[in-house]
């Protein structure tokens, strides 16, 4: 099938033929119709499969084909972080640029000054965060009643984050009467049951079943020992095969210890995280995106939205806790149809974690014992050779 194929209108497929689009991935081809006739839609895909304009399309097609305008917010597009905010705001821009419509986002961390003036104008699209948007709300400068879809992206996400009561109070807002669309890479039981309070006889597309890899993705698993993982992470950086690497740590200050690591070693790199500025998380994202960066180090909540699809590597410095999380992070490779390689390391004390981790994806994630920094049980200090030792 192709785009083609969609009852598009012409203003969209220009844009989509303008970024060399011709045929829709499987989410896209499943999600479009729907969407166009108006029907609620619970959407289950990963990362890099295509979710927003999957849901991008058929909103600007429908908007733009509305018989009878309407004033005010006409969609809403709830996201747990700016970044993916951002991205989608991006992706409206491009999917819609031969309409005439309107769109705006607003999140927290940043004055809401030029927020506020662009809602003042008037949007027909609005993508936020759920802060930044109760607070407007509650400030009483937006107003949802006229609203006739809705957006819930990345719905696992605001579970782990913790904003699943910030969702049901922007639902209060909302009109009985409207579309709803609800896309989530995983669907735990806490999700299906808020899919179910907020969707009316939803069309359903999923495209792999939950928690999947992508089989395009070689996994590789390291053993080693806590105090030994930058210098394996510096090891594996000396093949010159790994072009872009995307890190993950657990914490903040594990992200910017692993980033003054890199960088004196000359590994051109930066971490985005919570305690960074956006500005700052911003402009290395776009530095990374741009090549300037081979490395960026990153936690869980800031990495949320980065969409590159030529990342070669991605890199499970600290394993994850939640094992849902592993396959969001490890779907950051692989996307577009590449190929690409996750990297897991992994001590004693993150056995479980591993543990985990497989039983979700249902097989033992390949293990590579030739390596210079292997675990050695009961020690966790692990004193390797001194020629290769580093100093931090």
């Amino acid at each position: 099938m192709s785009f083609k194929n969609l009852n598009l209108i012409e203003p969209v497929m220009k844009a989509l033929t303008a970024e060399g689009y011709t045929v829709p991935t499987p989410i896209q081809e499943q999600a479009i119709p729907h969407i166009m006739v108006g029907r609620d839609l619970q959407g289950c895909a990963q990362t890099g499969t295509g979710k927003t304009a999957a849901f991008a399309i058929p909103i600007i097609q429908n908007l733009y084909l509305q018989k009878q305008p309407v004033n005010g917010i006409k969609v809403l597009i709830l996201t747990p972080t700016r970044e993916l905010a951002i991205q989608i705001d991006q992706s409206f821009a491009v999917y819609g640029k031969f309409t005439r419509l309107t769109h705006t986002v607003i999140y927290g961390g940043v004055s809401q000054h030029h927020q506020v003036i662009a809602l003042k104008k008037g949007v027909d699209v609005l993508i936020a965060t759920p802060g930044r948007l109760l607070d407007l709300i509650g400030q009483g400068f937006i107003d949802l009643r006229r609203l006739g879809t809705f957006v819930l992206d990345e719905a696992d996400r605001m579970l782990d984050m913790g904003f699943i009561n910030d969702v049901k109070k922007v639902v209060v807002h909302l009109p009985k009467k409207r579309q709803t669309l609800l896309f989530s890479a995983t669907m735990p039981p806490e999700i299906e049951k808020l899919a179910q309070s907020m969707l009316v006889n939803p069309a359903k597309a999923e495209v792999t079943p939950p928690a999947t890899t992508v089989d395009l993705i070689e996994q590789q698993l390291y053993h080693t020992n806590k105090i030994n993982k930058p210098d394996l992470l510096l090891h594996l950086l000396e093949d010159k095969d790994i072009r872009s690497a995307l890190v993950f740590t657990r914490t903040k200050h594990g992200a910017d210890k692993v980033v003054r690591v890199l960088l004196r070693e000359k590994v051109k790199s930066a971490a985005i995280h919570g305690n960074k500025s956006q500005n700052a998380r911003q402009a290395a994202l776009n530095s990374f995106k741009e090549g300037k960066l081979r490395v960026l180090v990153a936690t869980d909540i800031a990495a949320r939205g980065i969409d590159i699809d030529d990342l070669t590597h991605v890199f499970n410095f600290d394993l994850p806790e939640v094992p849902e999380t592993y396959v969001h992070r490890i779907g950051r490779t692989g996307r577009a149809g590449n190929s690409g390689t996750a990297i897991a390391f992994c001590t004693t004390e993150e056995k479980d974690d591993l543990r985990g981790i497989e039983k979700l994806i249902g097989r033992k994630v390949p293990v590579v014992d030739n390596h210079p920094f292997p675990a050695i049980a009961g020690d966790t200090v692990n004193k390797p050779a001194p020629a290769r030792r580093r100093r931090y």
